[in-house]
Formats: C-alpha cells, sequence, structure tokens
C-alpha cells in the first residue's frame, strides 16, 4: 500500500477511536452510567456502566447478562461459525493446562525462537512465534511447526474478522440468503474444513488436543465434540491476543533502551537461582518486568472497554438505575486505566509503577492488595483480562509466554526503532480497537555475553 494512503487511513482509524469521546463521558459520570454511539447501537444501544457496580454485575446470572449472546451478535457467529459455547475449554485450561505450565516451560526454554534478522517486522515475527509456542501446548510438538498449522493460527483471525465486516456491511434482511455466498464467508468455511482435515492426532500425546479428546466424555454438547472447532477456537482466543500485547511490549521497550539493561539482569538473576532453567517460578520472580507488562496492557489494551455483556433480562443497579433488556453494557476499562483517582501514575507511562505499587502493599502487610498488581491480576481497576466469573482462563499461561519471549529476546539482543526514530511507534486505533502497528520494523542487535 503506498505509505500517504497508509498514513490516512491511519488518520481516519484515529478519528474514529472511542478512546476520547469515553474519556469526556467517564468523568462527567465515572459514578453512574451513559450511553455511547457505535457501529453497533443501531441494533443494540451500549450502556458504559462504572466500575463501581462490578461486584454486583458479576452476580447477576448469564440467564441476565450474556456473555455468549453478546459475542453472538458482535461476531455475527451464525455465519462467521465461531463456537460460543464450548465449557470444555475453561475446564481444560483451569484442570490441564494450567496445572502443567511447569513442563512445557522446559521445552518452551528450549525453542529457537528468537532466530530473527537485524531489522525485522517484530509484530509478523510474533504470530509466527506465538503460534508456534501456543501450539506446542495445544497441538503438540509436532504439528505446531507444521506450516499448514502456522498458516491456520496466524490467518484464521483475519479472516474471521473479514467475513464479520463483510456480513455487517449486508443489511440484516439480506444476510440469510446471501452472507453464506460472500468470497470473506467461503474463505472462512474452507479454512474449517482444512482445519478438521490435519487435526487427527496420530498418537496419544500429552498436549492440549489429547485433553480435549479425553475431556469430551464430560462435555457431551455438539460443540464440544467439534475438536477442529475447538482448536481454531482457541486459536482466536490466543493467537492473536499474545502477539498483540507482546508486540506492544516490544514497541515500548524499543523506546526505553536502559529499561533493557535492568530486565536482562533481571532473567540473568533469577536464572542463575535456578540453574539456568526457565519454570514457573522463574518467571513469577521476576516482578519488575511483570510491572512492565501490566503497565503495557493497561496503556495499550486491545480493546478499551471491558466486560461486555448483553441484557437478556431487566435489572436495577444499587443506585437505583433499572437497566431494560435488548442493550448491551460494559465497563470503560481504558478510562479508568487513565484516572489518576484510580491510578497515581495514571498521566504517564511508568513501567516500574506496578512494581512500586506491589512492594508498598507487602511492606503494608496487604497481600491481597500486592496480589491486585500482578500482570494477570483482575479487579475493578484491571479490566484487560475480563472480570468475573468469565474472566480469562488462559491469561497466565499467555503471560508466562510473553515473559518467555521477552526474557529470551533481551538475553540475546538490543532492541530498538529503525533509523533515528526514538519515540515509541504510536498505535493504530479505530472504535474499542487499539492495535500496535503492524507495519514497523525493530532492530535487533547482538549483544556482547
Amino acid at each position: 500500500m503506498d505509505k500517504s494512503l497508509l498514513d490516512r487511513v491511519v488518520q481516519i482509524f484515529q478519528a474514529s477511536s472511542l478512546r476520547l469521546p469515553q474519556a469526556i463521558q467517564y468523568q462527567k459520570f465515572k459514578d453512574g452510567v451513559f450511553l455511547i454511539t457505535t457501529s453497533r447501537t443501531s441494533a443494540s444501544p451500549t450502556i458504559v456502566i462504572s466500575p463501581d457496580f462490578l461486584p454486583e454485575l458479576k452476580k447477576l446470572p448469564d440467564a441476565t447478562l450474556s456473555i455468549e449472546t453478546d459475542v453472538d451478535e458482535s461476531m455475527e457467529t451464525k455465519y462467521t461459525k465461531i463456537e460460543t459455547s464450548l465449557p470444555i475449554i475453561p475446564h481444560t485450561i483451569k484442570g490441564e493446562l494450567t496445572p502443567s505450565l511447569y513442563k512445557f516451560l522446559l521445552d518452551i526454554g528450549k525453542s529457537d525462537a528468537s532466530k530473527v534478522a537485524t531489522e525485522v517486522n517484530i509484530h509478523h515475527a510474533l504470530l509466527r512465534i506465538v503460534g508456534m509456542v501456543s501450539g506446542r501446548m495445544f497441538i503438540g510438538p509436532e504439528l505446531c511447526r507444521s506450516e499448514e498449522y502456522l498458516d491456520a493460527a496466524i490467518n484464521y483471525t483475519m479472516e474471521v474478522m473479514g467475513a464479520q465486516r463483510a456480513v455487517q456491511s449486508m443489511r440484516p434482511w439480506l444476510r440469510p440468503f446471501r452472507a453464506q455466498s460472500l468470497p470473506e464467508v467461503k474463505k472462512l468455511y474452507q479454512r474449517i474444513a482444512e482445519a478438521e482435515a490435519f487435526l487427527e492426532p496420530v498418537e496419544k500425546p500429552d498436549d492440549f488436543l489429547q485433553w480435549l479428546i479425553d475431556g469430551k466424555d464430560k462435555f457431551p454438547d455438539k460443540n464440544s465434540q467439534n475438536l477442529a472447532k475447538v482448536q481454531l477456537g482457541l486459536t482466536f482466543a490466543a493467537v492473536h491476543t499474545t502477539t498483540l500485547t507482546a508486540t506492544n511490549a516490544f514497541y515500548d521497550l524499543s523506546a526505553l533502551l536502559d529499561l533493557q539493561i535492568e530486565f536482562r539482569e533481571e532473567v540473568r538473576q533469577a536464572l542463575s537461582h535456578n540453574g539456568g532453567q526457565f519454570t514457573s517460578n522463574v518467571l513469577q520472580s521476576m516482578k519488575k518486568m511483570d510491572s512492565f507488562l501490566k503497565e503495557t496492557l493497561q496503556v495499550h489494551p486491545a480493546t478499551m472497554a471491558s466486560f461486555q455483556r448483553k441484557v437478556l433480562k431487566p435489572f436495577t443497579l444499587s443506585n437505583g438505575q433499572v437497566i431494560p433488556p435488548g442493550v448491551t453494557i460494559e465497563i470503560p476499562a481504558v478510562a479508568v486505566s487513565s484516572d489518576s483517582n484510580v491510578f497515581p501514575h495514571a498521566e504517564k507511562f511508568d513501567p516500574p509503577g506496578f512494581y512500586r505499587l506491589r512492594t508498598e502493599a507487602k511492606h503494608g502487610g496487604s497481600v491481597e492488595k500486592a496480589a491486585n498488581n500482578q500482570f494477570v491480576s483482575v479487579n475493578q481497576s484491571s479490566l484487560a483480562f475480563g472480570y468475573g466469573r468469565h474472566a480469562c482462563p488462559g491469561r497466565f499461561f499467555a503471560a508466562n509466554e510473553i515473559k518467555m519471549i521477552l526474557a529470551q529476546a533481551l538475553l540475546q539482543y538490543d532492541v530498538k526503532n529503525v533509523g533515528d526514530a526514538t519515540e515509541r511507534y504510536p498505535n493504530i486505533e479505530f472504535a474499542h480497537m487499539s492495535i500496535p502497528d503492524p507495519s514497523k520494523k525493530l532492530m535487533f542487535k547482538s549483544i556482547e555475553v
């Protein structure tokens, strides 16, 4: 694409961002509710609710507030075929994946995940790295390096989004008749068929795919029986979101050269206490890197809203406000993270900020407050991973995966922007989304060991 045209597209996207309107309305109505206009509001008005109400909202049943229905509508799942009802996934993640992280970290630590050129498009490189690392867990060490799998892992999400946009561009009354004949939708269906063809395990390995097979009898619903769709669902949920966060982290690091030295020393010190092996305990001991990643996620989340739910039945908030059925609700996550009354360092990018808060809380005897300032923590002010019973169950694996990738890179390279640029590359923002510019490159220079 011509650079001037790309710049213009970026400007249009930035102009359509909800960051500023959301922040303005949040300051006016931070203790209550307000209505916003989005591309979806013609069919379902969006009501933004203060995070103060989260403790009562999370108690409401799915029959009243439905995350599944919200995803069905926003992602056009009738046509994109994304499975939103997969009880086998959170069960397997909590019961098998998280307890098994240790042994997989040993394998990931041995992976040759840092073979990068001197000048590299880090977003594209990370898509492949995250695809392989996640795939090692999801489908085993052999299939995860298959070009067929990597092609699906990298491109499936983009094909889903392309099909979604194509369907939403049609008039609603026409969709039942024409949507499935759209080229974007046909391409997506072909991807699903290809996944069904190659996700056939040859032997019984110890990976997520086998755990799903072993757990099928516990979840007889038809969606959990289709393992190809389950795997694609995992890919949709894991690969691109992890890549976006990791890319944001590298963009932040490339503008903070002194911080790289500090993190590199933290990694070396942590490894020296464990015989040079990466384990969960080693990664958890990297508290400064953890603080940096939490700050990156707070400032550059993939979406500016959290706890998005479709209201199926009316309910009343504790302030007397009635929320009617048919609307969508959300919490203004980015506005909250930018509120200096919530975070003292909100006005600037402050990598050690959460490390300080965590240390102060620990010295003050508040274990809960210290825990709330970790990268993976979920609470009323840390909403990037969701909140309540539907909070992201894979966040512990994603956090360790990102830390592992950063640690491996910092042990081998200094990272900086290409050319004379010293400022962080700006993100592209549109509607609720904030994504790192996928066209940018970083310079990786080998360090003297």
